[in-house]
């Protein structure tokens, strides 16, 4: 009884969802309109996220340029990890960047992808 219920009242709701939004991809994704990037939050007063924003430019600025950039995303994963760490604060945004660090790989992608400088990287916009 209750299952039957359950047919006729689900039913209709299944017939009237639409799928959410899919970004066109191939020629039709040059229709997109271009998304302009927001600013650089302002840093946070949290001395958490303070030194973790110190450590990240100090990789950024001395450490970064000596190895050269390894980072199959753009933005790179210290960039993302200093946006998120500015824009969620310091737990969410080290989660964050540490799910990017664990995704930094050779592996076959399934991401965006962006040519830059003749090398094709991971585009990843979602903290933009």
């Amino acid at each position: 009884m209750v299952f039957r219920l359950f047919i006729i009242l689900a039913f209709p709701l299944y017939l009237s969802a639409t799928p959410g939004y899919f970004e066109p991809w191939g020629k039709d994704a040059d229709l997109l309109p271009k998304r302009e990037t927001l600013s650089t939050p302002p840093p946070s007063s949290n001395p958490f996220s303070l030194w973790a924003e110190k450590i990240i430019l100090f990789h950024q600025d001395h450490i970064s340029p000596l190895h050269g950039s390894r980072s199959n995303f753009r933005p790179t994963s210290s960039r993302y990890m200093f946006l998120a760490i500015r824009r969620y604060g310091f737990l969410t945004g080290t989660l964050l960047g540490l799910d990017r660090l664990m995704r930094e790989n050779k592996d076959p992608w399934v991401y965006r992808t962006r040519t830059m400088d003749g090398k094709i990287y991971k585009w990843d916009p979602t903290i933009y």
